[in-house]
């Protein structure tokens, strides 16, 4: 009767999980501006691929309406694809013992909420800190998107607007800014310091002046440890980070016996799709269900536009200790 009950709790943490989960993703979806885009779509196999037709603006022509009418080169139209590649994760095994809840005179629930909250958390931290690890190192890779000021100055509101402008004149399609902490203790020291001149009376606290949505999170990718160590701000556009939270999430709860007390773990296993506007995963290079290491490896993520104005976004590159 007890190994049935746990069967039941079993069912009950994976409903319990996605039913948190779906709410963060929203609370997320909000908070980034649809910069970063938290859904719930599955996909099968190991990628996904969006095709588009190619930039055909080098048809554009001058025409001599006096000359001889002459022949003209084609200029073929084609396409190119956005490609997504699946990531594998797994929680646990997490231990308990079921007579604990009873020894102390408590609802099973408990440790079901504790457990669904928990694995909800970790896959949620695991989405945000592999996609946003990802696009760093996509953009990262692209010299022409990235401002890096890390060798003489820290983070400033120049600093972000520069690299924004590294868009040219589509840099108001960049809405939000991702930075960690350290890159938000640059920009508030600055606006107490007023170094910048941000506004003369002293009871503002300015933190943005450029109108982008911010996003604070002390997501690894966002702070390099080295000499000097480096905050960066990734600035994106809408879109431009999409995770596709597949629902193939297994798990299984299992009772054992021969120790002194029963013993319970329960255990999932878990994909999410990454998907970055204007780049194609490289299969080749960086294969299926690939690793950390692979995933953030700029050259695996190749640039799949004519333009890179019509990419994902832009990075700013700071000393993290000026």
């Amino acid at each position: 009767m007890a190994l049935a009950n746990m069967k039941v709790y079993d069912d009950e943490i994976y409903t319990t999980t996605i039913e948190m989960l779906g709410q963060k993703l929203e609370a997320f979806n909000a908070a980034s501006g649809g910069a970063i885009v938290l859904e719930s779509n599955a996909w099968r196999g190991n990628y996904t691929k969006q095709a588009f037709f190619s930039n055909i603006s080098s048809a554009q022509r001058r025409v001599d309406r006096t000359a001889a009418n002459s022949s003209q080169a084609a200029t073929a139209l084609g396409q190119s694809e956005v490609i997504g590649v699946k990531v594998a994760g797994g929680f646990g095994p997490v231990l308990f013992e079921p007579a604990d809840m009873t020894y102390l005179q408590q609802n099973p629930s408990a440790a079901i909420d504790a457990i669904a909250e928990g694995f909800a958390d970790a896959l949620l931290a695991d989405q945000l800190n592999t996609a946003v690890g990802c696009a760093v190192a996509a953009v990262e890779a692209q010299a022409a998107l990235v401002n890096d000021v890390s060798a003489t100055a820290g983070m400033s509101q120049k600093a972000i607007n520069s690299s924004h402008f590294k868009f040219g004149d589509m840099a108001s399609s960049l809405i939000c800014d991702v930075m960690h902490s350290k890159g938000q203790e640059a920009l508030i020291n600055n606006a107490l310091d007023n170094g910048e001149r941000l506004f003369n009376s002293t009871n503002v606290t300015v933190i943005s002046i450029l109108g982008k949505i911010l996003v604070v999170s002390d997501i690894p990718a966002l702070y390099e440890a080295g000499t000097p160590n480096k905050s960066k701000v990734l600035s994106l556009t809408v879109g431009g980070i999409v995770v596709d939270n597949s629902t193939d999430i297994i798990t299984n709860l299992e009772t054992t016996n021969g120790k002194n007390r029963i013993e319970t773990t329960w255990q999932a296993d878990y994909t999410f799709g990454v998907k970055l506007k204007g780049y194609a995963w490289d299969a080749a290079n960086g294969g299926s269900s690939p690793s950390d290491a692979e995933l953030f490896t700029g050259s695996n993520w190749d640039v799949a536009v004519s333009d890179v104005k019509h990419s994902a976004g832009t990075l700013a590159v700071a000393d993290a200790d000026q």
